[in-house]
């Protein structure tokens, strides 16, 4: 382990010292495939004072819960290291790029090929009869295929003996077997093949993996490692892991945002697509919350710290993707199913094939012995176990770089199956932000009494339609309200001028029976306005409409979902007149009005008995029960509220509603790269496993197409869903 991973690690168990449990996250190099994953698992978690451990290959990451006083940090890493991998950082440090031929792997692979290649050309060029022997079976021609086999196994054989220790007979168990089965045999062209093709199979394994990685590790990047500090009155360069909560960062164009903050002084646009997926840079000036990963365009900004490092916005979406292998996709579960069964079964077949018909029928031992060292071969799931987990990561970060998180594969191929989305309507479809659209002077009263009135009534409540009326007047000259009394869920009465008024809903002044402007309430509803009554003792004065103001693309968003085949429901809280005003205008059929929180999760529940699987889209704030109730909840506006990125299962980072047929294509798209992945994988497996016995299959062939050619093809596969974009 390099001193710079040494002092990482020393670095971080003094940090956590104080933890009655601790975490490490280790950096592995190697790490390329499920079984190596699930043996690391297996062999950390049998160590004292282990309390969790888990592998991802996709991330190429250990993270071990563990307690301190029971065995410690370096113990942990020397038992990953004698395991085979080298430890290389921690937390969320990338390994650095070494050059290619430094790889140790990659140097025995390719001495193990020229070797290969060596005894392959004297066998050609050289009758065996003139060469050197050994002894009257082994030509010493034999002598290169033999180093060739031993350099390539040496690979991988001492991981294969210790999973069989573990008694888990993996793929690098059971081509250690292949290779020492054919070299007991004498078939030293086959075992030096088989050891040399598996390396490279393993390499280029490697290097798809690695591929997908990548896309990770784009976001791992997207923020500087160090940033410049205003201390006192100099500016200094500083480890962002060094900075606290409420120092002050200078940051000038051109510059990215190291951590996420509040700009105190300074104006510039600021791009921030790779946070929230936004494409037209935001302007950010004083009081304006930025993000860590955007880029600084052409302004100056001063930004007062609100989270440390590891507790940014960008870093939680990390945690997120790198953990959302723990969330296994339905489809990925069944493969796993699959090859516990499937590989158990090749390799009785094989050993059935080894023996039975040379014990009943007589037949040469050499040629069985061979087919069944091929079917050892076939029996390795690893192209199966591996199509899913690098499909959903490919999806995955492609989804965050897209201003959309998702939380695991689970939710992910369960978005494909969705086939009803239900939205809440305020904040969601609409703006948010209520505006007076009418002020109606009734009785002869002036239509700025109308007003003054009512905002004198609503100036010290937070409701949305005061602070919308309140936006209408100037405060300063309103009247003063004495004898306030407010009328829970219908209005509010005072005296104003010593005569009592009412402000609210047209319920309550029923109740004071008072005759209502029917003709203009009903053409206001009717119009999806939100009325607001204003009276004296003995008469209606005036009527204050309100609006919230559908979003400009949204009836776009609900015609290409529709489009999709999704069913899209809307849900709120507004009267019926006024719902079905703005379902109509948004082309929507399917609305429920009259909702209270609770009702909007007994309608979410009623949706899925009658449809199946639902989404709910809504704010992950006052939404939360109606989010949790359906199968998928979908929180917008996500990067600036912490209980959104907490409730909801898929969080789109900005107030951006454009990004749903986006989502609801990349989830289709996921969902049919998986079955396609799973589909090659498991049908390839089993003709090559047939092709055997006629000896169509024999161990090159497997090792060429079954395990090489279809790693690479189900990764290459996934990796096309890296590519896909909301513009796609």
């Amino acid at each position: 382990m390099s001193s710079q991973a040494s002092a990482a690690l020393t670095k971080e168990e003094g940090l956590i010292s104080s933890q009655t449990s601790m975490t490490a996250d280790l950096v592995l190099e190697g790490l390329h495939c499920k079984d190596c994953a699930a043996s690391i698992e297996k062999t950390v978690a049998k160590m004292v004072g282990v309390e969790d451990v888990m592998a991802s290959f996709t991330s190429g990451k250990v993270k071990i819960t563990y307690n301190p006083s029971r065995v410690g940090h370096p113990q942990l890493v020397a038992c990953v290291e004698n395991i085979g991998y080298r430890v290389a950082a921690t937390g969320h440090k990338e390994l650095g790029q070494r050059p290619i031929w430094r790889d140790k792997a990659f140097r025995f692979t390719v001495v193990s090929g020229l070797l290969l290649g060596s005894g392959l050309l004297v066998r050609l060029l050289t009758p065996d009869s003139i060469l050197f022997s050994l002894g009257r079976d082994i030509p010493s021609s034999a002598l290169l295929f033999l180093a060739a086999a031993v350099l390539g196994a040496s690979l991988f054989a001492r991981e294969g003996f210790r999973a069989a220790r573990n008694l888990q007979f993996n793929m690098n168990f059971l081509m250690t077997i292949a290779v020492m089965g054919a070299l007991v045999i004498g078939e030293y062209i086959e075992a030096a093949s088989l050891a040399f093709l598996f390396s490279l199979a393993e390499l280029l394994e490697g290097y798809a993996v690695e591929r997908a990685r990548n896309s990770l590790r784009e976001l791992i990047k997207l923020a500087p490692e160090q940033a410049t500090v205003r201390r006192g009155e100099k500016e200094v360069l500083v480890d962002v892991s060094e900075i606290s909560v409420g120092e002050l960062l200078v940051v000038r164009p051109g510059e990215k945002i190291p951590l996420d903050g509040c700009v105190v002084d300074g104006i510039s646009s600021v791009d921030q697509s790779p946070i929230t997926g936004e494409s037209a840079p935001i302007t950010k000036e004083k009081g304006a919350v930025v993000y860590a990963g955007s880029l600084n365009n052409e302004g100056y900004l001063e930004i007062k710290t609100t989270h440390r490092s590891d507790e940014t916005i960008l870093a939680r979406i990390i945690h997120l993707v790198e953990d959302a292998e723990a969330q296994k996709a339905p489809s990925e579960r069944f493969v796993e199913k699959f090859a516990k069964i499937y590989t158990p079964t090749i390799v009785v077949m094989a050993v059935l094939v080894a023996t039975l018909p040379p014990l009943l029928m007589q037949e040469a031992f050499n040629p069985w012995f061979i087919k069944a060292l091929t079917l050892l071969v076939i029996a390795c799931p690893c192209a199966l176990v591996i199509s899913t987990p690098v499909s959903v990561v490919s999806a995955l970060t492609s989804a965050s770089r897209n201003g959309v998180l998702i939380k695991g594969g689970l939710y992910l191929e369960e978005m494909a199956s969705v086939k009803t989305i239900a939205f809440d309507k305020t904040g969601t479809l609409t703006k948010g932000k209520l505006e007076v659209m009418e002020v109606i002077a009734l009785n002869g009263a002036p239509e700025s009494e109308v007003l003054q009135i009512a905002a004198a009534m609503e100036r010290h409540s937070e409701h949305p339609i005061a602070k919308a009326i309140m936006e209408r007047v100037d405060a300063i000259d309103l009247p003063h309200a004495k004898n306030f009394q407010a009328i829970p869920g219908k209005g509010v009465t005072a005296e104003i001028h010593g005569q009592r008024h009412a402000v609210g809903k047209q319920l309550l002044l029923e109740e004071l029976d008072l005759d209502l402007p029917e003709a203009e309430l009903e053409r206001l509803h009717r119009e999806g306005k939100t009325t607001v009554l204003i009276s004296n003792t003995t008469e209606v004065i005036g009527i204050i409409a309100v609006s919230d103001q559908v979003r400009s693309d949204a009836k776009t968003v609900i015609s290409r979902l529709r489009a999709a085949g999704k069913r899209v429901v809307m849900l709120t809280g507004d009267n019926d007149s006024t719902a079905r005003s703005i379902a109509k205008e948004l082309g929507v059929s399917d609305y429920r009005s009259n909702l209270l929180p609770e009702n909007k999760v007994e309608e979410i529940r009623k949706l899925r008995k009658l449809h199946g699987n639902i989404a709910m889209v809504g704010d992950g704030i006052n939404d939360a029960p109606a989010l949790a109730a359906a199968n998928i909840g979908i929180a917008m506006g996500a990067a600036g509220t912490d209980t959104a990125l907490e409730t909801a299962d898929i969080a789109l980072m900005a107030d951006d509603i454009s990004k749903l047929p986006y989502l609801v294509e990349l989830s289709r798209r996921s969902a049919h790269v998986i079955r396609q992945n799973t589909a090659v994988a498991i049908l390839l497996k089993l003709l090559l496993a047939v092709g055997v016995f006629p000896g169509i299959v024999t161990l090159v062939v497997a090792v060429l197409i079954g395990d090489m050619g279809a790693s690479l093809a189900v990764t290459s596969n996934a990796m096309r869903l890296a590519n896909f974009n909301s513009n796609s």
